[in-house]
């Protein structure tokens, strides 16, 4: 990650319009953003145009950038309202069934990775399903590893509703995810 003074002037360059200051602003978040956009979509294909999305909004608006959060902040913010926007925009449904039938097609895998592919899809199935702002922030605290404190300004909500959404988020997953515990847990002998 670029370090906080040069960032600032990597920031000021690309607010003059520099082109090289773009290149290695996009360089540096271009990773990041195409995370979170793939954890929150689950499809490479979509990712890659919420990225893209949150890229044209930080171009096109980072004049108005002011420094009142760090830039990674604000960065996450933009890919966060990406997400969010596309959703609205393309609501989908992935069939959890295709991507086990792909699993159980694919030459030389062992039970165990089967179980855990199928265990891993329906994990990310009930992840998906849940509602959009209890997903991003299960994605931002366990796929990104980051605090309340840095979720809450992310989202632009207070970290007690950040603990309130995880909390319903937890609940929810718990529920539906309930099966596998028995499945994993019960006696089988």
């Amino acid at each position: 990650m670029v370090l906080e003074g040069s960032e600032r002037e990597l920031v000021a360059a690309c607010q003059r319009g520099e082109r090289e200051a773009f290149r290695e602003l996009f360089e540096t978040y271009k990773d990041k953003v195409y995370s979170i956009a793939l954890r929150y979509s689950g499809d490479p294909a979509v990712a890659m145009d919420i990225a893209q999305d949150t890229f044209l909004k930080l171009f096109s608006s980072i004049r108005e950038f002011r420094g009142d959060s760090s830039f990674e902040t604000w960065v996450y913010r933009l890919v966060v309202n990406s997400c969010l926007d596309h959703k609205r925009k393309h609501w989908r449904l992935i069939p959890m069934a295709d991507e086990f039938l792909t699993t159980l097609r694919s030459s030389g895998d062992s039970l165990a990775e089967m179980l855990r592919s199928e265990f891993s899809a329906v994990i990310r199935s009930a992840v998906d399903r849940l509602a959009p702002d209890l997903r991003i922030a299960i994605i931002l605290r366990y796929t990104e590893g980051l605090s309340y404190a840095e979720i809450s300004e992310v989202l632009g909500c207070s970290a007690g509703t950040v603990a309130s959404r995880l909390n319903r988020a937890h609940k929810a997953l718990e529920r539906r995810l309930a099966h596998l515990v028995g499945r994993n847990g019960g006696s089988h002998a």
